[in-house]
């Protein structure tokens, strides 16, 4: 779609929200403080199977899943398997 430089303009500039106002990007059902409670009943009322809720999958897993890069795998031989030992805990200086 080719389009004058004018009317550009006015489309573009329908989408600049006035100053002093705040862009809302979801409202109503899936509002975050209600979103949990609504889709439920929506759900229900257009006869879909509630979804399992899956338990939360650790960071390392989620590499593995998306990237295939194993975290655990040593990065000089890429042979063997890295292990946590010792946790250093950072402590604040003293000051006098």
């Amino acid at each position: 779609m080719t389009l004058e430089a004018d009317e550009f303009l006015r489309r573009f500039l329908l989408h600049v929200v006035p100053r002093g106002f705040m862009r809302i990007r979801h409202f109503g059902l899936l509002a975050n403080r209600t979103r949990r409670d609504m889709v439920r009943p929506c759900r229900d009322l257009l006869g879909q199977p509630p979804t399992e809720e899956a338990p939360p999958e650790s960071s390392h897993a989620l590499v593995l899943r998306l990237t295939g890069v194993d975290l655990a795998r040593c990065p000089v031989c890429r042979e063997g398997h890295m292990q946590i030992t010792t946790l250093a805990v950072r402590m604040k200086p003293y000051s006098f």
